[in-house]
């Protein structure tokens, strides 16, 4: 179930047992309750996938690396507004990442 935050509205991301905003720092439990506010990430950080990837969904997707069959996925905006979003795969098995423009 996606969490959007209460502060900006957009999505936010798994991070260290607790849900954080990439866009204003915002950050809230994993129960979407006692939310707090924090620092904002420095400009030009870009943080892909985090290490609590167990909670995000799964596909079947072969890796290039190990050819396992399942991956996490994320999509994100990496490009203009106006271009579609870019795919962003993590293998279950070996946590090699790769995309899909």
């Amino acid at each position: 179930m996606p969490i959007f935050c209460k502060k900006c509205k957009a999505l936010m991301s798994p991070s260290d047992d607790k849900w954080r905003c990439k866009k204003c720092g915002y950050v809230c439990n994993s129960t979407g309750q006692a939310c707090i506010v924090t620092e904002q990430r420095e400009r030009g950080e870009i943080l892909v996938l985090d290490d609590k990837a167990d909670i995000l969904p799964k596909t079947r997707m072969e890796c290039p690396k190990c050819s396992h069959m399942e991956a996490y996925w994320i999509l994100r905006q990496t490009r203009a507004a106006d271009e579609p979003e870019t795919r962003i795969y993590r293998c279950v098995k070996c946590n090699q990442s790769w995309r899909e423009y």
